[in-house]
């Protein structure tokens, strides 16, 4: 962990009283805290979302909106709620410290105060909070990664599963249309065999770029495994499904792979049957679709079952066979 640095903390002081904001900034100043001035519960709510503190150090008797209710406003705000709020107060009424920390106050310190008691409250509780905002980072880190295909950056396939669920259960539930589409880059053994296997970490790399720049913000696009990738597009019948195959399909083939010659792909696409009793069985016939293209000559669009299939025009001829 990095040593703390008090001047990488910013404390809000807020009080109605000037003498007291003196001698607050002045104390606060000398142990090495950057800081910031409110007199007024109104005035401290706005600098605290314009200027994000670290810390709070908040008056609990104000005029107008007190402490209390200052509090409650900032806990209330998404951009302040995980502020630390430090109350100095002159009041014993042990009530209204109870109330305090009800509203999710930390701590609170009586007034006349001592400057090495309060400095010590102030530091402990920045260090809480930097542990605490260091390990929910971590914790989102370790579940990016649990969802994330570390070659591509793409969700991984449990993920396009889990999401696929859902959107199954959606379907299910209100009929909105939905479909998946499998697409596969042709060839991709001769890829690998021919410039090696560097190449064609960095040909998935740019497909998945590719695919993200091509797509809508509502699909949802993951590496399904190996060459094979797999998108959910919600609520989209067949044929717009199959215009935005065709889509990607082209984008592909005009894509710049700095490392190799002209990249294809073939393309499977299925949508949800009421006779699904899973997200397995769209998934299924999206991939039995997607050998159909390989098939009848790769570099080609087709749909599940008894829909016809799409045709583009005729892939490169090259001499080694492999899907």
């Amino acid at each position: 962990m990095i040593a703390f640095r008090p001047d990488d903390c910013l404390i809000l002081v807020a009080d109605d009283l000037a003498q007291n904001l003196q001698v607050l900034g002045s104390l606060l100043d000398s142990a090495g805290y950057a800081t910031t001035f409110a007199t007024s519960g109104t005035q401290a709510i706005e600098r605290a979302k314009t200027a994000r503190p670290d810390l709070i150090l908040l008056d609990l008797m104000m005029p107008g909106i007190d402490g209390l209710q200052t509090c409650a406003a900032l806990k209330q705000e998404p951009q302040t709620c995980k502020i630390p709020i430090i109350f100095i107060t002159a009041s014993h009424d042990k009530d209204r410290v109870l109330d305090a920390f009800e509203l999710g106050a930390v701590d609170y310190v009586t007034k006349p105060f001592e400057s090495k008691e309060l400095l010590a409250r102030v530091k402990t509780h920045l260090e809480l909070k930097r542990a605490k905002d260091e390990l929910e980072r971590a914790l989102a880190e370790v579940e990016r990664l649990a969802i994330t295909d570390p070659l591509t950056g793409l969700f991984n396939r449990r993920y396009l599963y889990a999401i696929g669920e859902q959107e199954f259960e959606r379907t299910c539930r209100y009929g909105a249309p939905f479909c998946v589409l499998m697409l596969d880059l042709d060839r991709f053994k001769t890829i690998n065999d021919t410039y090696g296997h560097a190449v064609g970490d960095e040909v998935l790399r740019s497909t998945a770029r590719c695919l993200r720049q091509t797509l809508r913000q509502s699909d949802v696009v993951g590496r399904f495994g190996g060459e094979e990738f797999l998108a959910i597009l919600p609520s989209t019948p067949l044929a717009q499904a199959v215009t935005v195959a065709q889509r990607l399909r082209k984008a592909i083939t005009r894509y710049s792979f700095s490392s190799c010659d002209r990249v294809t792909a073939s393309f499977g696409v299925a949508t949800y049957r009421p006779g699904d009793r899973s997200f397995e069985s769209t998934v299924k016939r999206a991939d039995d679709a997607l050998y159909q293209a390989k098939r009848e000559g790769r570099d080609r669009v087709c749909t599940c079952g008894d829909c016809a299939a799409i045709l583009s025009f005729p892939p490169p001829i090259i001499a080694v066979e492999n899907s």
